[in-house]
């Protein structure tokens, strides 16, 4: 069947709104009129929090309520949402976070990234003749890194905290006692990876029900997690890192295979590291650096494209596709080769996001053809991140915004849930290259400088992002989805500062990616015309349908009022006050 049958059989069955929508290939303004408008954005003149979790989102604006800044709320929201997204991130993975305060001219920037274990090495997940075990880097305690979320928790609640952090726990700690209806997501992940959290009798005990994974509508009740909740509550990072939780984590992780010690678990650190920033048509944009890879390349996409008349040529036509994509295909070439944890690793930031480098890649792309593997001077292949990490974004208007990705790696991370603590450990090693050309969960490949050492960080696409205006915040916004991260933030941006398009029509826009292998377009819901996709094709390039995945949670402030979106395809809820 050809592209384009496809989608007429996709049209038929479609309802008329998304018919219309398909037809037109550009987002209506009659988004503002629907109810999934009135559900996913929102405006407040005090605050606003948009998260991918409607518990989370209330957790953090409880926050709010009692006097708490944008800090204190996203360590509420941190804690709250690694009890209502298991799948997706919690206290047995890490993150990042940008904070821009008051006072800071900047927005500052942390790296609480898992880290490998001591006793990691290169060779721990391949086979005897030097093959992948590709199971054994996504499977069980073995894919498990150090987590850094509880630290990194304590260590920016100690800066810029005001309320106390038993105060901040709470809500987490009360939702996971009392439950909540397993969701469609949830239910989808846990069904998912079912055959990996059987093979553990407390995973098995805690999302499973008379023998079948739960089901939408079943309540999940995390009794021993509320627990640890309290015990960190009480005794501080120590309450997680050591004492009970502590010990069981490298007890149990180490009896199932695992190589995470207490000691791996002591000397856990957290880094301030130096924001990547550059501009973008007047306005100066701030995002993570390595460990990610995903602010460098927000950068070098944008300057790619920044001067080619995006507006004229028009929102989803072939010509602003066939460039911005091109722009994101160039962006993974160098992500192959040149990006790591630059505490082990040179990483030619500067090179890579200046304005100059971007003039002479943008001379190689031609109109009206598409770039070959050679013209991009393919070199070999990088690893495959899980599109399961989850994000929120804070704002006020005193001037605290903080912008957050957090992740356990893949759905329900390693499957491994620590007996009597409720904390399901990451497995982020899998995104560590395994070997040079090897693909990861994300059809990736890695590259020599992001190999496996022990207390290495792996390289992520994760991507809060910060934008200034004459020094004052005008969007934050970031989204899980792995290698997608970077290409929908910077869509998102684009659409919002190029397009002009208003927030949540920015949001809610038909989205693409390119990430160089495969060497395809993959475009995700409420696909483009057929007209479109085939003027690509005649351009040369290979075109696939498939969701993204990315979730989208922005906050501008449009001077009267600040706009928060969640993501129409999450969901998620955005509150403000």
């Amino acid at each position: 069947m050809t592209f384009s049958s496809k989608l007429l059989s996709l049209l038929k069955k479609a309802p008329l709104w998304l018919g219309l929508l398909f037809l037109f290939g550009c987002p209506s303004k009659s988004y503002k009129k629907t109810k999934s408008y009135k559900k996913y954005g929102a405006t407040g003149k005090r605050s606003m929090i948009s998260t991918q979790g409607p518990l989370s989102t209330k957790a953090g604006q409880l926050i709010f309520k009692k006097g708490g800044n944008a800090v204190d709320a996203a360590i509420a929201v941190s804690f709250a949402i690694s009890v209502e997204r298991p799948q997706s991130t919690g206290l047995g993975g890490g993150g990042f976070l940008l904070l821009k305060t008051p006072e800071s001219p900047t927005p500052l920037s942390f790296d609480f990234r898992e880290m490998a274990p001591n006793k990691s090495h290169q060779k721990m997940f391949l086979g005897p003749s030097g093959e992948e075990q590709k199971g054994k880097s996504i499977n069980g305690p073995l894919s498990a890194g150090v987590p850094g979320l509880v630290a990194g928790l304590f260590h920016i609640h100690k800066k810029f905290g005001t309320l106390p952090m038993e105060t901040l726990i709470e809500p987490a700690a009360k939702m996971a006692e009392e439950g909540f209806p397993v969701y469609p997501h949830l239910a989808r992940a846990i069904k998912a990876r079912a055959s990996v959290l059987k093979k553990y009798p407390s995973s098995k005990k805690l999302f499973f029900k008379n023998g079948e994974p739960l089901k939408v509508g079943d309540r999940l009740i995390q009794e021993d997690l509320a627990k640890t909740l309290r015990l960190i509550s009480h005794f501080g990072k120590k309450g997680f890192y050591g004492g009970f939780v502590g010990n069981q984590i490298a007890i149990e992780n180490q009896k199932e295979g695992g190589i995470i010690s207490l000691e791996d678990l002591a000397n856990y650190k957290v880094k301030e590291r130096k924001p990547v920033k550059g501009s973008y048509k007047g306005y100066d944009v701030y995002s993570m650096g390595p460990p990610s890879s995903g602010g460098i390349h927000i950068l070098q996409i944008l300057n790619i494209i920044e001067n080619d008349p995006l507006k004229k040529m028009g929102y989803g036509s072939a010509d602003s596709i066939h460039l911005i994509s091109s722009a994101m295909q160039t962006a993974f070439v160098d992500r192959a080769f040149h990006l790591g944890d630059s505490d082990f690793v040179k990483v030619p930031t500067q090179k890579l996001i200046s304005k100059n480098y971007a003039k002479m890649l943008r001379s190689r792309i031609k109109a009206n053809s598409a770039q070959t593997f050679e013209e991009s001077k393919m070199r070999g292949p990088f690893p495959k991140e899980s599109d399961e990490t989850t994000h929120f974004t804070i704002m006020d208007k005193s001037g605290w915004t903080v912008s957050s990705t957090q992740t356990i790696n893949g759905w329900m991370g390693s499957g491994f849930l620590v007996p009597g603590t409720g904390v399901i450990l990451n497995n982020e090693m899998d995104d560590f290259a395994q070997k040079v050309g090897a693909s990861n969960l994300f059809e990736a490949f890695g590259g020599e400088k992001n190999l496996i050492e022990p207390k290495k960080r792996p390289l992520s696409s994760m991507s809060p992002t910060i934008i200034l205006k004459d020094g004052k915040v005008k969007l934050a916004l970031g989204t899980p989805s792995g290698t997608r991260i970077l290409t929908c933030v910077a869509q998102t941006i684009i659409n919002y500062l190029t397009f002009e398009m208003d927030l949540y029509e920015a949001v809610a826009a038909t989205r693409f990616h390119h990430q160089w292998s495969p060497n395809e377009i993959r475009v995700g819901s409420n696909p483009f015309p057929t007209s479109i996709i085939s003027d690509l094709e005649k351009k040369g390039h290979k075109v696939k349908f498939k969701p993204l995945g990315c979730k989208i949670q922005a906050i501008a402030d449009e001077g009267a009022v600040l706009r928060g979106v969640s993501d129409p395809r999450g969901e998620g809820l955005s509150l403000g006050e």
